[in-house]
């Protein structure tokens, strides 16, 4: 849609052709149907270290649509923007609805020609005709256009149209692709009393995975507990590295819930609670320091009777509630796969792109944007904001 509307804002006469009945289903499922629209780092440096040393390719394109830039698009089309926790930007409805209202306004006012339940089926380049396009399985119906920009995703979430057939067309133009995974997807977990917990969320954690126990990395953020295991940004952001991990035996995560607060340190902080409140019970005490819905778990999961009265508590049990406070144990079983992927990883090399227009380097006047290209980024208005710089550029050189 932004590729749409800029070509047509430069001039081009513009076809778009979408396969759904409907334009973006997945820009209005993005961000809990929030929609978060990019992340604040204005500096474009800063803003590239986050897309994992793609930063030599990507520098071009960010020079030529920022994300003060994306901003200020979005602003100047009467959509105000509010910031949160870490950089992330949303529309200050709290709706995707707003975003998807703009950009079909921008290509309106361009005159934009939209075809939805127009399946592509096929592309060719003729030197000729140029492109050839092919839409419908039944009665098939050619497209001949002098460029062609491809913006179909990646794999993930398949119902929302990303099946990946624009990577059978490039291939058969040459292009390399790599293999296609998923790149940001929710972690399942065996532990059964963590699935009990759906809906739960927990602020300003710590998540360090090991294996063999062997310490390996270590998050510092969100977390939401599922009917499966957990989500939330910070574990999308290391979904991947734990998929790695998962190919060399069991992985463990630690979930530490005072990552600002060393053993000793806490350790006076509950011995103070216990003493505060001597004569209740150590369940009822031990919701003043962490969320009641996790009570029953630290006290199950360390064989501490919550129903003692806090005077009671032997040093073993208190000794035994703060190591498990700094690291309560979550058993890997595995990735959820495409269908709750929030981007895919994998696409078309980089270098086989000219990211100073978008065009690929292999065959004249095709553009490729968005998930059909090789690149990794973290949750939190990267996916999005890689697609406005890179559907802008397509579109202002098309």
């Amino acid at each position: 849609m932004m590729a749409a509307g800029r070509a047509a804002e430069m001039g081009r006469r513009v076809l778009l052709l979408e396969k759904n009945p409907m334009l973006e289903k997945k820009l209005l499922i993005t961000g809990g149907g929030r929609c978060n629209v990019t992340n604040n780092k204005p500096e474009i440096r800063t803003m590239l270290g986050k897309y994992k040393g793609n930063d030599q390719f990507l520098f071009s394109a960010f020079s030529q649509f920022s994300v003060q830039d994306a901003l200020d698009f979005f602003n100047r089309h009467g959509m105000g923007t509010i910031e949160e926790a870490e950089g992330r930007v949303f529309p200050v409805s709290n709706k995707a609805q707003s975003v998807w209202d703009v950009l079909v306004k921008y290509m309106k006012v361009g005159g934009v020609q939209v075809q939805t339940n127009a399946a592509v089926v096929g592309l060719s380049f003729d030197p000729a005709t140029h492109y050839i396009i092919v839409q419908g399985k039944g009665e098939k119906k050619e497209i001949i256009a002098k460029s062609c920009i491809v913006a179909t995703g990646g794999t993930s979430r398949p119902e929302t149209g990303s099946t990946g057939e624009g990577f059978l067309w490039l291939k058969k133009f040459g292009h390399t692709i790599i293999e296609n995974d998923f790149a940001l997807v929710p972690i399942a977990l065996t532990d059964l009393w963590a699935k009990n917990l759906g809906g739960v969320t927990l602020k300003d954690i710590k998540l360090t995975t090991f294996q063999n126990g062997q310490k390996q990395e270590a998050y510092k953020g969100k977390l939401l507990f599922t009917h499966f295991g957990i989500s939330g940004p910070t574990v999308l952001n290391m979904s991947k590295a734990v998929g790695e991990l998962l190919h060399y035996g069991e992985v463990v995560i630690a979930l530490d819930l005072f990552p600002g607060t060393d053993d000793q340190e806490l350790k006076a902080r509950l011995q103070s609670l216990l003493i505060t409140e001597s004569n209740k019970k150590l369940k009822n005490t031990l919701s003043k320091l962490i969320p009641a819905s996790l009570v029953s778990a630290v006290l199950t999961l360390g064989k501490v009777d919550g129903e003692t009265v806090n005077h009671s508590v032997r040093r073993e049990g208190r000794i035994t509630l703060v190591a498990l406070l700094k690291a309560i144990p979550l058993h890997v079983q595995g990735l959820l796969g495409a269908s709750k992927a929030v981007v895919s990883s994998g696409g078309v090399a980089l270098k086989e792109v000219n990211f100073k227009t978008m065009q690929s380097r292999l065959v004249p006047n095709l553009y490729l944007v968005g998930d059909v290209l090789n690149i990794d980024r973290p949750s939190g208005g990267y996916s999005l904001q890689l697609c406005w710089t890179t559907g802008y550029v397509a579109g202002s050189n098309s």
